[in-house]
């Protein structure tokens, strides 16, 4: 086996590494069962991609695909934060909302 059969050999079982990868992510983000839990798998979607750009890059020897790859860290980085910042909002307001049974006593009362 000489050193350019193993990298190819290399490249396609890492391209099919990171596309399992982005299915169990997938499937996390589907599944959720929390909103952290779907923000974490596009963030692992968001790798995963930009994996799959360097690794590709590599496979067909073309040094653009990088540019892609950096681009997509960039927006999956914005999205990231945006998401955080929004989960942040959204869990103070369920912190701060009074629960509806809040006025009613607990006990015995009158049955």
């Amino acid at each position: 086996m000489s050193a350019a059969d193993f990298l190819d050999l290399s490249i396609q079982i890492g391209l099919g590494l990171i596309l399992l990868g982005l299915a169990v992510a997938f499937i996390r983000l589907a599944v959720g069962p929390t909103l952290a839990d779907r923000v974490v798998a596009l963030d692992m979607m968001n790798i995963t991609i930009i994996a799959f750009c360097g690794l590709y890059a590599i496979a067909i020897e073309d040094p653009s695909l990088l540019d892609v790859a950096i681009v997509v860290a960039l927006v999956g980085f914005l999205a990231t934060v945006a998401l955080a910042r929004y989960a942040e909002r959204y869990f103070d307001r369920e912190k701060k909302s009074p629960e509806p049974d809040a006025d009613k006593p607990k006990g015995g009362g009158d049955d």
